[in-house]
């Protein structure tokens, strides 16, 4: 007899229950099966109780989801394609013609290119305050202030801002505030326990977080989340999300469940070799200011010591250098080029060390004050040995005379 079609679409067997194993299953689907008409009708997505479509939701995202919530704690999470793409449903969401967002100087670049190209053509306006003064947040928050973008640390030059008194600013003012935890990853601060222990406890609204980075860990996903406590603020920002369309891949979904249950050993790694690498980056004279905020000299260290628990506390794994002045664009170049260890190339949180250059110069109105002049350049410390990327940082630096 020859099988038809029909007979391997419609087939009968059904796996037994009961199967378990280190990592979750991974489902794929764009259409859900329902048992009846009735439950096609009935069952709901929005709180997870059912599933009705694959673009709202399998048992492989759920599961993510709720790991993630717990990794950050927070209560509710939607799952999104980039870490951008987090940046902009938030805005999305939450902004209309008419209102205004406050972004920090320092932060992300392609967070601010979104306010100045297309929320500017929506009829939404922005400004960008100091991050290191709260003061300049407290006084640019207006009657049209909707939201308000905080970053810690900040992008690039990772000063670490006064990030309890900015949440504090935003809710005197009933502004909601949204974090990028990109740099924290949930584990170097709890931004819905910024003061662990006190009677009153102290939280941003918003937290979004490119998984792509640290959660992942493999630097070959990408992927962002967007988590809340609140169920009316979720449900803003769900409905959004659902009819923007946005979805991530099950098999993306599953690669970021692999990496989850390693990313405080990674993030330790990565921390530890990056303070390492920092302190004798201090010790060169090619550098004329080491960033780093569990550095003593770098801006915002203070801010970094209260919420991140002390000088044991944590940190990602970036630094950033400036070279002195008399060292040309062109040799720091060179020396970039030189690294046989560090790859250049954008992101952040893999297994391999990045270096890239920026000009610091196009990136802010003005020179801030509490920078060196000179040329800035930005270190991912991945996870080969201190003691090798401290000597490929070296051979890089005596090309430069």
């Amino acid at each position: 007899m020859t099988v038809s079609s029909t007979d391997l679409i419609h087939h009968g067997y059904v796996p037994p229950a009961g199967f378990g194993a280190p990592q979750p299953g991974v489902f794929k689907a764009s259409t859900v099966f329902f048992p009846n008409v009735a439950a096609m009708r009935h069952f709901e997505w929005k709180d997870k109780t059912a599933y009705t479509y694959g673009l709202h939701g399998t048992p492989t995202s759920y599961t993510l989801e709720e790991r993630l919530c717990t990794l950050e704690g927070g209560q509710q999470c939607l799952l999104v394609p980039s870490g951008l793409a987090a940046i902009a449903t938030v805005s999305l969401a939450l902004l209309k013609t008419g209102d205004e967002v406050l972004i920090p100087d320092n932060a992300y670049g392609p967070s601010k290119a979104l306010a100045e190209a297309e929320l500017r053509h929506w009829g939404i306006s922005h400004q960008f305050y100091d991050a290191l003064n709260p003061q300049d947040l407290a006084g640019k928050i207006g009657p049209n202030t909707r939201l308000v973008w905080l970053e810690a640390a900040g992008s690039v030059t990772l000063e670490f801002p006064d990030l309890i008194e900015q949440v504090r600013i935003c809710q005197a003012a009933k502004v909601l505030c949204a974090l990028d935890n990109t740099w924290g990853a949930g584990l170097a601060f709890a931004p819905f326990d910024l003061l662990p222990g006190a009677a009153q406890p102290l939280a941003v609204d918003i937290s979004v977080h490119a998984l792509t980075k640290y959660p992942s860990g493999g630097g070959d996903v990408l992927m962002g989340s967007v988590i809340t406590r609140d169920p009316g603020l979720h449900m803003r920002l769900k409905l959004c999300h659902m009819r923007l369309g946005l979805g991530v891949a099950a098999n993306d979904v599953e690669a970021v469940l692999r990496g989850l249950p390693s990313i405080q050993l990674r993030y330790t790694a990565h921390d530890q070799a990056t303070r390492t690498l920092a302190q004798w980056c201090q010790t060169r004279p090619e550098f004329a200011q080491v960033l780093h905020p569990a550095l003593a000299n770098s801006p915002g260290h203070a801010h970094w010591l209260q919420v991140c628990q002390g000088d044991l506390g944590r940190a990602a794994g970036l630094l950033s250098v400036m070279f002195k002045p008399e060292y040309s664009q062109a040799q720091v170049d060179a020396f970039c080029d030189a690294l046989a260890l560090f790859e250049i190339g954008y992101s952040w949180g893999g297994p391999v060390s990045l270096v890239v250059p920026y000009d610091l110069a196009s990136m802010r109105p003005s020179w801030p004050a509490h920078l060196a002049r000179g040329t800035l350049v930005r270190l991912s410390i991945g996870l080969e040995a201190v003691e090798d990327l401290q000597a490929d940082l070296a051979q890089a630096l005596r090309r430069l005379v």
